[in-house]
């Protein structure tokens, strides 16, 4: 093994491997069903030279398994890369919840994370421009958390009844089978209320050069519920203690050629070498009162809660030190549900939030099937409930009753996370109240004039001016009229970049 010692991590998986099995027999190969193989390298034949038997169950086991070795991928995520590691408590937060996994300073608890690209398919190129999702897992003694984010604080829609639609226009066309940045252009000017997210879209943030280097957002709005029954808004933060580190536009062309795997590959083989990656869990926090005074929605996912008003407040550490056993079974196995919450942690009005948790359940459901958090990766400690049988089934709970109320030592309501369900008064008159309109622009104009440096605003406007050029001139100037009302010279600057790069463009062709 000459180059054993030069080589990355991710290329010696193999060797790795080997090295594990010299003080162990070599295992025999089997069929699916354990039985042993005599000869696994040819099919049982009528002579050298005869036609393959039926009766071969060797190849009809392995062909047959090889056929539905691939599920659905997921519609959305769809490519990704995975690790395992723990959070501990670094703070004490116990003032605002009773979640267990935050009950005392020091405590640990195993997390799984999920980082994946928002809009392509399996193949998708990890260096093209694209919102990164951040889906972490805790596997707590009250059952499964799923905190599922994104690399930005914010989303595109505040409703989820646009979700679908917006993520058709972020897949291909239905015609043509291609990328087509009228569909693209064409919503995000219809709902104004896209400008905050893309702006971060297409600023520096949109390409990080490794998943290690991003920050992470629980991005929705939350609710927390602590000992005494006192309730909180808030939201979750990951900041990265590498340092947040992005890629331009021209190195990200060039990776995505040279190594489509580009990010994937970097998380594996920093964890492998025990450069293991970490960020620091901060909640932002908002009283009841100070969401109903709010001049803006707090349950608003297109906009942010302004530091200045709601401090981050520390929380703990989220380490990952060991990568996929095996990716298919870790990690394209693995789903995230934000309806899995545990006692201390409740959902809040937040549109697109309430729409989450049913879709996100339901997903699995069609991909993995009825018992997917039975699968290792998705399964709680404990598992005490009524739901019994189905394609899949690892646990059928022994002998225990099926049916609600029973005289058989079935289980029943825990007395704690009653207590930790708070009463909320809901009022009003149902309707579908459009919310499209409500102040697109402000948060945006404050990260346009305020946080982006004059730099970051030229590399911003270059971004959005090599896509938009794409679009049909009558959805430019509907998205000059939208960033035009975040800063006036914003838009005219996006104008004249695309005019420029008309006339470049006539010029080559006389």
């Amino acid at each position: 093994m000459p180059h054993y010692n030069i080589r990355e991590p991710a290329a010696n998986q193999l060797l790795e491997h080997v090295k594990k099995l010299e003080d162990e027999d070599k295992p025999s190969v089997t069929t699916n069903s354990g039985n042993p193989v005599g000869y696994k390298d040819a099919t049982l034949t009528v002579g050298k030279r005869g036609t393959t038997l039926f009766q071969d169950w060797v190849l009809i086991d392995e062909l047959a398994h090889f056929s539905r070795e691939r599920i659905p991928e997921r519609v959305v995520h769809a490519k990704g890369a995975g690790a395992f590691g723990y959070f501990e408590v670094t703070h004490d937060v116990t003032q605002y919840t009773a979640a267990k996994v935050f009950s005392k300073l020091g405590k640990k608890t195993p997390v799984a994370v999920r980082f994946s690209q928002v809009a392509g398919e399996m193949g998708y190129p990890d260096t093209v421009r694209d919102i990164r999702g951040f889906a972490l897992k805790f596997y707590t003694e009250d059952g499964i958390w799923d905190l599922v984010g994104n690399n930005t604080p914010i989303f595109f829609v505040r409703d989820s009844i646009l979700f679908p639609s917006f993520i058709h226009v972020l897949k291909r066309n239905p015609v043509t089978h291609l990328r087509d940045w009228d569909m693209f252009w064409d919503m995000v000017s219809l709902r104004p209320e896209t400008t905050h997210q893309v702006l971060i879209f297409f600023s520096d943030r949109g390409i990080p050069n490794s998943y290690r280097r991003m920050h992470g957002y629980g991005s929705n709005t939350f609710a927390l519920v602590n000992d005494y029954g006192s309730f909180y808004y808030c939201k979750f933060h990951y900041k990265t203690d590498q340092g947040i580190g992005n890629l331009d536009a021209d190195q990200a062309t060039r990776i995505s050629g040279e190594d489509p795997d580009y990010l994937i590959r970097d998380l594996y083989n920093a964890i492998a070498s025990g450069n293991y990656p970490s960020w620091s869990l901060y909640l932002q926090i908002m009283t009841p009162e100070q969401a109903a005074a709010s001049p803006y929605d707090p349950f608003d996912v297109t906009k942010v809660w302004l530091h200045a008003e709601y401090p981050l407040i520390p929380v703990g550490k989220i380490v990952f030190n060991r990568n996929p056993k095996n990716y298919f079974a870790e990690v394209e196995q693995m789903g995230f549900d934000p309806a899995h919450l545990i006692p201390g942690i409740e959902p809040s009005p937040d549109r697109m939030l309430q729409g989450r948790l049913f879709n996100y359940g339901d997903t699995h459901r069609y991909r993995l099937g009825t018992n997917n958090l039975q699968l290792p990766v998705n399964r709680p400690f404990k598992l005490h409930n009524y739901s019994r049988d189905g394609y899949g089934t690892l646990d059928s709970q022994g002998g225990a009753p099926n049916y609600h109320p029973n005289s058989f030592g079935g289980p029943e309501s825990d007395t704690r996370a009653r207590g930790l369900s708070p009463v909320l008064p809901v009022v009003g008159n149902a309707s579908r109240y459009d919310n499209g309109d409500e102040d697109n622009f402000t948060q945006a104009r404050l990260l346009y004039q305020k946080v982006l440096n004059p730099a970051e605003r030229g590399r911003l406007i270059n971004n959005i001016v090599m896509c938009l050029k794409n679009a049909s001139e009558f959805l430019q100037e509907r998205a000059i009229k939208n960033f035009s009302s975040v800063d006036a010279d914003f838009g005219r600057r996006i104008k004249g970049g695309i005019q420029a790069q008309l006339h470049s463009h006539a010029h080559a062709e006389l």
